[in-house]
């Protein structure tokens, strides 16, 4: 008898899990808690990935879409979430022999051992799992061999408080405040169009959203963007530039640079929120004490903090989790943002994810906790070694089988002085870069990577 494996979420790491556990004869169980597949990557439909389809597509879902004659996208192209859903997610969700095995509108609410509690040791690896989930027709379960799950961070964002904890007041201003990628030059513009905007956060999220902010300052000219920022240096936030293997995603960091140097957004550094409140139907946020910090008079905030996962459905699961980041604990060393600013993560499965109730397993940006920059081939690869695992083929499990693009943050060599390039005059980026990089500029007008030529006129 085939083993039954239950599957948290059909976004595309949990598809692929389901992918490859069919192609191994295994029997999985898919639990979507939207309405349809992919309900995560439905919100965030409008904006582009950095990453080309050559990097979006898990090999056995591309196996089962052949199945049905699908016409593969362009490698080298790069779609919107919009288009990742319509030319991959919904197709193998509703075309392939996954469909049959997919369970929409299913919202998870525990998973446990058959009839152990979390105190109870004896017995308990051999023992099912359990899971409760709520649907139309009221709360069902399912029993399953083993427990992959893929829900993601989507619905769980991060708050705007300094602390980790909702900046005092933030649950009373919930119509000025949205959070992680709002649609702003689509199905959101008129919220956005002419108001005075405050993005908080230094990563992709927030880099994207300013720059589509100042494209709609350009046809609604009384818009204001202003970027607030924890920390204290905006380059931080520019990436690795041409030494990024991800073009795209080294080029977003690029423009968000020159519009940061052109003026086009305001900045403000070290801002720490610790307050919001509502002033004269506008937004005060506030840094630092309630009397004495800093503040800013805003419409609209848009919080691009990350994110964090929703780990309440497993509390009677005995986890391995790291103390600081919520991930598996033999993963954190490997991605913790506190020891390195690295996005590239070397491949890893079902040995770095698995958790002291065996069978269990979380994957996909989940899989991360609070740390950032997972790409989409990191999680195919995980779920690939997690399902030979539980089908019990421990060689494939610990193979291989994924190289992974490069940042280039890594190997960034911050500028002396970012006001003059190289702590001197400041010096044009010809003269300053190597090939690869002289039309990345960043907002000082230095090279952005600053990988000097043999010159006096550069840093070395």
């Amino acid at each position: 008898m085939s083993k039954t494996i239950a599957i948290v979420g059909a976004g595309p790491v949990g598809l692929a899990a389901a992918a490859h556990a069919l192609e191994r004869g295994l029997e999985p169980i898919v639990l979507e808690a939207g309405d349809a597949a992919g309900h995560a990557v439905r919100q965030w439909s409008h904006v582009r990935m950095f990453s080309p389809w050559k990097y979006n597509i898990d090999t056995a879902s591309a196996r089962l879409l052949d199945e049905t004659g699908w016409n593969s996208p362009d490698p080298q192209s790069y779609p919107t979430g919009g288009e990742f859903l319509s030319g991959y997610l919904d197709p193998l969700a509703t075309r392939t022999r996954l469909r049959e095995h997919i369970r929409t509108s299913s919202r998870i609410t525990a998973i446990s051992r058959l009839g152990f509690d979390k105190a109870k040791s004896k017995g308990r690896e051999a023992a099912p799992f359990e899971i409760r989930y709520q649907n139309g027709k009221g709360p069902e379960r399912l029993v399953a061999d083993a427990v992959v799950d893929a829900s993601g961070t989507w619905f769980s964002p991060n708050p705007a408080g300094n602390n980790g904890l909702p900046a005092l007041g933030e649950r009373d201003v919930p119509t000025h405040v949205a959070y992680a990628m709002p649609d702003v030059l689509g199905r959101d513009r008129a919220r956005y169009a002419g108001r005075t905007v405050a993005v908080l956060g230094a990563g992709h999220s927030a880099i994207g959203t300013l720059i589509d902010l100042v494209k709609l300052k350009e046809a609604a000219p009384a818009t204001v963007v202003i970027w607030l920022l924890r920390g204290a240096d905006p380059q931080k936030s520019f990436g690795g530039g041409a030494n990024d293997k991800l073009s795209a995603r080294g080029e977003l960091g690029a423009t968000f640079a020159r519009l940061v140097g052109d003026g086009a957004v305001h900045v403000e550094t070290g801002f720490q929120v610790t307050h919001l409140s509502a002033s004269q139907e506008r937004l005060r946020i506030g840094a630092g004490s309630a009397c004495c910090g800093r503040h800013v008079i805003v419409d609209e905030l848009i919080v691009a903090t990350g994110f964090r996962p929703d780990l309440s459905s497993l509390s009677e699961l005995r986890l391995g989790l790291d103390p600081a980041l919520d991930c598996p604990t033999v993963l954190a060393p490997l991605i913790d943002p506190n020891e390195h600013s690295c996005g590239t993560v070397r491949p890893h499965g079902a040995r770095e994810l698995s958790h002291p109730d065996s069978g269990f397993y979380i994957a996909g940006m989940k899989s991360y906790g609070r740390a950032p920059t997972f790409l989409m081939l990191t999680g195919y690869e995980q779920v690939r070694s997690i399902v030979a695992d539980i089908d019990g083929d421990k060689e494939a499990a610990a193979r291989v089988e994924l190289v992974l693009p490069e940042t280039g943050v890594c190997s960034r060599q911050p500028l002396a002085d970012a006001s003059d390039c190289c702590a001197g005059t400041a010096v044009a980026p010809s003269d300053c870069c190597d090939e690869r990089s002289a039309s990345v500029v960043d907002a000082a007008g230095c090279c952005a990577n600053a990988q000097a030529k043999a010159s006096a006129k550069c840093c070395g």
